[in-house]
């Protein structure tokens, strides 16, 4: 028998609209795993917005699927977006699922990665992530080459690899904190002081990294004073 994990999910926000509450969710899911043949395990995370991965029950639900500790062999949501709502956090969930050999289903969109569909939605949605990804890279590039030709320096140079810095950075579009941790030791790749990665030391860096690219982002839109004075 299949045993797959039913996760449910509102914000504060939505609690009260029609269609979206917790016992609408279930039922769907319900009705879905009845006509699978499947066994349903629930998790539900309450008042919990999607902005991100980091919620409690659905990382309780992923560390589940661990291949190490499976007993579960995927996770069923009736939408979508009580899952994710960033196409970025979606196709990384669905590159983990890949590769750890557990299935992603959301009833809304027809994914389900049980099923040769299903995996091929699935994996038109992951294409479309990549070459969102590619795209913000090239134009990053493409900026800070231009301010590399003008002059401009970039900081106080970091410790840190610059390969080892766009890997987490690359990682992170598309992975968890957790996920990003592992993924970085995997690779053989330390913090600055020669550390294995953990939650913490992604987070932090991860910080450090989106303010300094910031910062060197608004400072590209400035024109230098001597310019704008110039007569």
């Amino acid at each position: 028998m299949t045993t797959m994990i039913g996760y449910l999910r509102v914000s504060t926000d939505e609690q009260a609209q029609s269609g979206l509450g917790l016992e609408a969710q279930r039922d769907t899911i319900q009705r879905y795993a009845d006509s699978h043949g499947w066994d349903v395990v629930w998790y539900e995370d309450a008042g919990v917005s999607a902005k991100s991965l980091d919620r409690p029950q659905l990382q309780a639900a992923l560390a589940r699927l661990h291949p190490k500790k499976r007993d579960v062999q995927g996770i069923v949501v009736a939408k979508l977006d009580r899952l994710s709502r960033s196409v970025h956090d979606f196709s990384g969930l669905l590159a983990l699922a890949n590769a750890r050999k557990w299935s992603v289903v959301a009833i809304d969109l027809g994914v389900d990665t049980s099923t040769p569909t299903g995996r091929l939605v699935a994996n038109v949605m992951m294409s479309v992530a990549e070459w969102e990804r590619e795209i913000i890279g090239a134009r990053t590039s493409a900026a800070m080459q231009a301010a590399k030709r003008r002059g401009q320096r970039f900081g106080v140079p970091s410790a840190l690899p610059a390969t080892t810095a766009e890997r987490l950075l690359h990682l992170r579009l598309t992975l968890t904190l957790q996920a990003t941790a592992d993924a970085l030791n995997a690779d053989g790749l330390t913090t600055a002081t020669g550390e294995p990665w953990s939650v913490n030391t992604v987070a932090k860096v991860q910080k450090r990294l989106s303010a300094k690219a910031t910062a060197d982002a608004t400072s590209l839109t400035k024109e230098p004073t001597s310019a704008a004075h110039a007569a």
